[in-house]
């Protein structure tokens, strides 16, 4: 049956100068307020024992506010501050919980330039949106259409490392589940296929990453070599920052349309539990492995499977995928990386990766 989900639809937009100076203040004030907040909250815990909440922390951010020092917080909506606090108090609890590691505090060339804006700090009339502080709507590029009716909650303003400006409207959405679908698959993730089925079909990697590597790597000798605070360097981190941009949008763009693909086509996707950060330890194929982005794929998987009634399963990343015949069953002792083809003593002849995937899907079936 259809199902109400929250679903973010992000696109790119063009501020005035007037808009960008107010957008940039209010990233540097969002920026200042967590760090500010993180460092009195690691001083609570580590020199008196006991650990600060929101309501304190936002108590504490109205008294910065009255001092001459900080009161230039006043300029900005305060509603975009207050979010940092929450998004602080959020890092705390799955730090408590040992879901994540210790907060870190945000840094101005490293973390992403953000503002978070609820429903008091904008205005949305007739598919145009208006963020407090502002003069003018945002000049926002409709590449798709909002759900009919739908009405933001939450409005993120973002800059990326190559200069540009998005905007992501969260909105609560009906989803109606796809028409049912007899057919399963087995998914063996690699790098020079990228994906194998176990219907015998291999999806060929892009490798999105190499094939920008020789430009890439020319712009970055180039940026080592202007000097730290020029113009000339800002110039050249940016044409690094948009050659990584463009390869991050393509390797996207490719694994949006993949997965979609997978959960149209089959009621049950069958997956290895791969541990991706173990994996690039291996520094032969870490840069192979990063490019092939099998933890996006699979979180893609993992979203797009529950929102259209599909099955996702994953079976255990020990399961011997690789060296088990999928005919009869037999176990073979070793399988080196080198070998693509092998023959069972049973007669049959395998493609390892065709192989693998057949053999994902069997142990992922008997799992449900």
């Amino acid at each position: 049956m259809p199902q109400l989900v929250k679903r973010a639809y992000k696109y790119r937009f063009y501020p005035t100068p007037e808009q960008a100076e107010e957008l940039l203040r209010t990233f540097g004030c969002v920026r200042l307020v967590y760090n500010k907040a993180l460092e009195e909250r690691t001083r609570a815990y580590t020199q008196e024992g006991r650990r600060v909440s929101y309501v304190e922390t936002s108590a504490a951010l109205t008294q910065w506010k009255r001092t001459p020092e900080l009161a230039f917080l006043n300029e900005v909506s305060s509603v975009p501050l207050q979010q940092a606090l929450r998004h602080l108090q959020a890092a705390f609890a799955n730090f408590f919980a040992k879901r994540a590691k210790y907060p870190t505090f945000k840094s101005k060339k490293k973390s992403r330039a953000s503002a978070e804006y609820t429903r008091s700090a904008f205005r949305w009339k007739d598919g145009r949106l208006f963020l407090a502080k502002m003069d003018g709507l945002l000049d926002i590029r409709w590449s798709r259409p909002l759900p009919e009716g739908a009405q933001p909650s939450t409005v993120t303003v973002s800059r990326d490392a190559a200069g540009r400006w998005f905007v992501s409207i969260l909105v609560e959405e009906t989803i109606a589940p796809l028409p049912p679908t007899g057919s399963k698959v087995g998914v063996d993730a690699g790098i020079t296929a990228l994906a194998t089925l176990s219907t015998g079909e291999k999806i060929t990697n892009p490798r999105h990453e190499r094939r920008d590597r020789r430009k890439l790597a020319k712009a970055q000798r180039a940026l080592a070599r202007k000097a730290k605070g020029s113009a000339n360097r800002e110039k050249a981190r940016l044409k690094v920052a948009r050659i990584h941009a463009r390869i991050t949008d393509r390797r996207r763009d490719f694994l949006h349309k993949l997965t979609t693909r997978l959960v149209r086509e089959n009621q049950t996707v069958v997956i290895e539990d791969l541990t991706v950060r173990n994996m690039v330890g291996n520094h032969s194929l870490a840069r192979a492995i990063s490019d092939a982005a099998w933890r996006e794929l699979r979180s893609m998987l993992e979203y797009k499977a529950a929102w259209y009634g599909r099955t996702l399963v994953a079976v255990d990343r020990w399961f011997p995928s690789s060296k088990l015949c999928s005919a009869c069953g037999t176990l073979q002792e070793a399988m080196p990386l080198n070998v693509r083809t092998w023959q069972c003593p049973c007669g049959a002849v395998h493609d390892r990766d065709v192989n693998a995937a057949r053999n994902i899907l069997a142990a992922g079936l008997t799992e449900r």
